[in-house]
């Protein structure tokens, strides 16, 4: 047996201190045998009997007021149960004014208990304890998991895991037998995203501490998945499980091709015939513009409009729809811009209604010129009149409209009376409001270089290199994953920094002072690449094969997305549009988007904007300034179409000098 005084040593010395404290009171008592105080441990028991929570590991110290007669003790003080009585052994601290009931084994948890003290207890002086039984609920215990397997595969301490087999099983190992009847569909569960719970196969087994879970079907791959087991899955005793489980895991890609396999170059013209389909399609009837999004109605974009009529060549080109269609799809769009189209000082507005031409605010103040975005249209109309025949009339006509809005939009109007840096916005009602100075490094390097390219209203070299070139995020020169990055952000920002400026500019071989223009995006490629393979956050699907971080749709709306802007969120655009700057890498991203989790990411009109795995989002949308630099350039990497055509603008080649740029 366990020497009491070695057990309970903590309490005797509260108890004896506490003791002393109010000795002299229980001396003053002399006429009555009294219980001053009962507890367990240090917990206070309720002597009307209605204390819960006792605990089961501690004894029972009776504080008397007076010497007890040792003798009388056994005989007089009982625990019990349903079950029946519970040995008790005694020891007396205090001159024997204190009893210390201890029992060998800890109490049940939760179970209801009395104990029972006869009048024949007597003090040392032959006083009887008025006789009474104490009732109490002991504590209750919760049933621990201590451990989680997915196969053979500990999971425990992992934070959602991955790759997780599709023909799951899983096995939760308590610290208590289980109670079969707790162990059901209502209280343990697989549920996906989208709420739908997995029929599931339950069973206990070994020493009755052990659950096994298995999936009756096979998950979807590269889904994620909840594991619950809530609360209410007890013990034998009603031990419950407090808090329960929760458990996001992730199941392994299917790697069976869900499209029949083709030649890569088979493959990256139907990626480009799909991708046209948008603009195509979702042209608006009457302007022909693009819509900002597939859902958008008369909400078309400046912008995402430029990179549109650059997909009408490529479509033209490689035979998606005749040139006929496109030329007249073409001076549906050029007319609506030059005569219905509102337009401040020459520029467009980012977003305008496809129907009336009115500008559409795109935030509070922002209700009239957008500078970036009509860069993106004017590059896309340059782009066109290269390609347009001057000796077909109606081609020629074409060619004198874009001549026409091309010199209109007055650039130099935008450095706001003369100051060296470009302005982004302007608006009819707010004025300057906006004061957004177009610094690098970032996606408007297009913008500087057509304004100091006008033949009508230009800017000087000093423009560029105070304004455009003075930014703290404009010089880098820091290595990334062994990667030099001359120019911008940390890690290179978002992915559509090497792709809208670079739909006609062509960065082969193009330099200016401050950085080569081909390295700039090769290695913001590269750097954007190595980060999702390291995946230092631990995103959920990230790979060699599943990469590309860039602004676009998110399970919360819209952002911008990059190494130091991680959602977990990965764009298509991102790394398909990068094919001529990474083409190993860009090509196994398409594959990997097509071929294995196509039956997730491929739709009528291509890919779909992002996902993210991470968060079992599927985004089902299409956006113009997405989809619009994969088109363009799948085609540049394939035949340089676009880059041929606008770098052939005599205007360019001014203004490649005014700013010092070779190539």
């Amino acid at each position: 047996m366990r020497s009491i005084y070695n057990m309970f040593t903590p309490f005797f010395v509260f108890l004896i201190a506490s003791s002393a404290s109010c000795k002299k009171e229980n001396e003053a008592i002399v006429d009555s045998f009294g219980l001053n105080e009962l507890r367990a441990g240090t917990m206070v028991i309720n002597q009307n009997g209605s204390s819960t929570g006792v605990p089961v590991n501690q004894p029972f110290i009776f504080s008397l007021n007076r010497t007890i007669n040792i003798a009388t003790v056994a005989s007089s003080v009982s625990l019990s149960s349903a079950d029946g009585n519970v040995p008790l052994n005694f020891a007396y601290i205090d001159q024997n004014k204190t009893i210390v009931a201890s029992h060998l084994a800890d109490l049940d948890f939760n179970k209801s208990y009395s104990l029972t003290i006869l009048s024949s207890l007597q003090s040392q002086d032959g006083l009887a304890l008025p006789a009474r039984t104490i009732a109490f609920v002991t504590e209750q215990t919760t049933l621990h998991l201590d451990s989680l397997k997915f196969e053979s595969l500990n999971v425990t301490s992992i934070n959602r895991p991955q790759n997780v087999a599709r023909n799951f099983i899983a096995s939760a190992h308590f610290d208590r037998i289980l109670n079969p009847s707790t162990i059901n569909s209502s209280n343990i569960r697989i549920t996906s995203g989208n709420g739908i719970d997995i029929p599931l196969s339950l069973s206990i087994s070994g020493d009755g501490k052990v659950l096994n879970i298995q999936s009756n079907t096979n998950l979807v791959h590269f889904e994620r998945y909840f594991l619950i087991l809530n609360a209410a899955t007890q013990g034998t005793n009603g031990e419950p499980f407090t808090g329960g489980l929760n458990k996001i895991f992730y199941t392994e890609v299917d790697e069976t091709p869900k499209f029949p396999v083709v030649s890569d170059d088979q493959l990256l013209t139907l990626v480009q015939e799909q991708t046209f389909k948008y603009f195509w399609d979702f042209g608006h009837p009457v302007s022909g513009l693009a819509r900002e999004r597939n859902t958008s109605g008369d909400v078309c974009t400046s912008g995402g409009s430029g990179f549109g009529v650059m997909s009408i060549l490529i479509g033209i080109e490689r035979g998606f729809i005749t040139r006929q269609q496109g030329v007249e799809r073409l001076n549906t769009i050029v007319n609506f811009l030059g005569n219905t189209a509102q337009r401040f000082h020459g520029a467009w507005s980012h977003w305008l209604n496809g129907s009336t031409g009115q500008a559409i605010p795109f935030s509070s103040f922002d209700n009239g010129a957008d500078l970036v975005e009509t860069s993106y249209m004017i590059q896309g109309l340059l782009t066109v009149r290269q390609y347009l025949d001057p000796n077909n009339a109606q081609e020629n006509i074409i060619i004198q409209n874009i001549n026409q809005l091309w010199e209109e939009v007055e650039w130099d109007w935008f450095t706001q009376g003369g100051q060296n840096v470009l302005y982004w916005h302007w608006s009819p009602n707010f004025g300057w409001a906006m004061n957004h100075q177009i610094n690098g490094y970032n996606e408007c390097l297009i913008t500087y270089f057509l304004a100091a390219s006008s033949p009508t209203h230009p800017i000087s070299s000093n423009v560029y290199t105070n304004g455009w070139a003075n930014s703290s995020y404009f010089v880098n020169g820091n290595s990334y994953y062994g990667i030099t990055l001359p120019l911008g952000f940390p890690y290179g920002g978002p992915l559509f920094f090497a792709h809208y400026s670079f739909l006609g500019l062509d960065p082969n071989n193009l330099n200016d002072v401050y950085a080569n223009y081909w390295t700039q995006n090769v290695n913001h490629s590269k750097i954007n690449y190595e980060y999702c393979v390291a995946n230092p956050l631990n995103k959920a699907g990230y790979s060699n094969r599943c990469w590309g971080l860039t602004a676009s749709d998110n399970y919360a709306g819209y952002n911008a997305h990059s190494p130091t802007n991680d959602l977990g969120v990965i764009t298509p655009t991102a790394a398909l549009a990068s094919l001529p700057y990474s083409p190993v890498e860009s090509m196994e991203a398409i594959k990997f988007f097509y071929y294995t989790i196509g039956d997730k990411t491929w739709g009528s009109h291509g890919f779909y904007d992002a996902f993210s795995l991470q968060e079992g989002w599927w985004g089902d949308s299409y956006l113009a300034i997405d989809q619009g630099p994969i088109i363009v350039m799948l085609e540049n990497y394939r035949t340089g179409l676009c880059w041929d055509l606008f770098m052939s603008c005599p205007e360019v080649s001014s203004g490649m000098s005014v700013l010092g740029f070779s190539n």
